[in-house]
């Protein structure tokens, strides 16, 4: 008979195993809910990694589809490939012999460049296969025909009509287009093909696409003003000096007093003199031309006729001031300008109102189709404006200028003292000589 000690030992005994027996199945419970929630996580990843692989097959079959459409297109692009032929007519100048020969030699000038054409693609283009070329030439017919007249190449200035003529019946996609004497005609009909400053920014805007680059090529006859030269190495150039002059036209000796002066026929000179605007009926006097810097935007504005007229000299009782070009120790010059005082919104603002620098800022505007505003009354705070303005764009003769009253840039109004470069980098309108230089101005030159 088991005593009652023992019966307690083994009782206590029983309960501990009770006890492992409750821990053993927690264990198990803890264990089977683990279980059952790395199943549910596995299934959730399977969804969403079937859901991710039908995704990218749906992706690539897409991308295949698009593929195939651009290589559709592309196949109905190059059918007929073209390339087309934009010219300032103003500017770029066919040969004397050609306008001589009036009708027949339109159609001899446009046969040459047709045959220039198709060499200079087949060389530089053999991607393109039996392109069409279309040619599209916008002049002022008027000034044209005036400008040959007075330079002895023609007889009478209408003589420009046959050679015209001949030109457009040479081939249906050959067009020389009178755009008349108005404001904005030869500019915004062809924006981005001249030899002048007044295209140069919309192709410092292509600059940034490589592939649209690619596709355009510059014609050169005339050399290329100092500010488009800057940017030419970017672009394919080509010259056709068969059918282009590389010169301008210089006036004949004997000129009609009423005629009135072409701007190709203006020398630059160092000193500017004071002129008014006149109609093109008035007859010029031997006042002083003005300073290249100042040429530099009549030019560019329009090629029509600039008349000319000295201004009654100013009364000599009150001795002006005597005005002074500043210039650090090495002789640069020195221009007193303050951009960072200027908010970009100002500056934008008074660029797109296209207002005439030459009136504002030096009183009088020579070019009598100036296409630039003349009319808005303009404040002092816009006038300084303007002057930052004028200032971005560079004078031809750079730190050297010693005209006191030009109002275009001479060192980068970007850079910084002694940094060579401006956030522009390479592609600044401003010499790399015109960056950084020393602002202390130690010395005067009086004019």
């Amino acid at each position: 008979m088991i005593s009652g000690i023992h019966a307690q030992a083994l009782f206590k005994r029983y309960e501990q195993l009770k006890l492992i027996e409750l821990s053993k199945n927690d264990l198990i419970e803890d264990l089977l809910r683990r279980v059952s929630e790395l199943e549910d996580a596995y299934h959730q990843t399977k969804i969403e990694h079937e859901r991710e692989i039908r995704f990218n097959r749906d992706i690539q079959l897409h991308e295949i589809e698009l593929m195939e459409q651009i290589k559709r297109i592309k196949k109905i692009m190059d059918r007929e490939p073209f390339v087309i032929v934009l010219l300032d007519g103003d500017k770029t100048l066919f040969l004397d012999q050609y306008i001589r020969a009036g009708e027949q030699g339109g159609k001899d000038a446009a046969n040459r460049l047709a045959a220039d054409m198709d060499e200079y693609i087949s060389e530089n283009l053999p991607n393109v296969a039996s392109p069409k070329t279309v040619v599209h030439i916008y002049a002022n017919l008027k000034a044209l025909g005036n400008m040959y007249h007075q330079a002895g190449i023609i007889d009478k200035p209408s003589a420009i009509d046959d050679f015209v003529r001949g030109f457009n019946e040479s081939g249906l996609l050959f067009d020389f287009i009178d755009v008349g004497q108005g404001k904005n005609t030869a500019d915004d009909k062809i924006t981005g093909c001249s030899h002048d400053n007044s295209y140069t920014r919309l192709l410092q805007e292509t600059m940034e696409d490589i592939e649209l680059t690619g596709r355009i090529s510059l014609i050169e006859g005339i050399p290329f003003d100092k500010e488009l030269d800057n940017i030419k190495d970017t672009f394919r150039i080509t010259r056709f000096s068969d059918v282009f002059r590389g010169t301008k036209i210089s006036a004949s000796p004997i000129t009609s007093a009423k005629t009135p002066v072409k701007n190709a026929m203006l020398s630059p000179h160092p000193r500017s003199a004071s002129l008014t605007r006149t109609s093109t009926n008035t007859s010029t006097s031997s006042a002083t031309p003005t300073s290249w810097s100042s040429w530099a935007s009549i030019t560019a504005s329009n090629p029509g006729d600039v008349a000319l007229q000295a201004l009654k000299p100013a009364n000599t009782s009150v001795a002006p001031k005597t005005p002074v070009v500043e210039r650090n120790k090495l002789g640069q010059r020195i221009d007193r300008m303050d951009f960072k005082s200027i908010s970009k919104e100002e500056l934008s603002r008074i660029k797109k109102m296209k207002l005439c620098n030459l009136f504002y800022l030096l009183g009088e505007c020579p070019n009598t189709n100036c296409y630039h505003d003349h009319d808005y009354k303009l404040s002092k705070e816009e006038k300084d404006v303007l002057r930052a303005v004028a200032r971005m764009t560079p004078c031809h003769f750079g730190m050297t200028c010693d005209d006191p009253k030009c109002i275009y840039g001479h060192r980068c109004p970007q850079s910084e003292v002694g940094k060579k470069e401006c956030h522009w980098g390479s592609s600044c309108r401003f010499e790399p000589a015109q960056h950084g230089i020393d602002l202390a101005i130690v010395k005067v030159t009086k004019i």
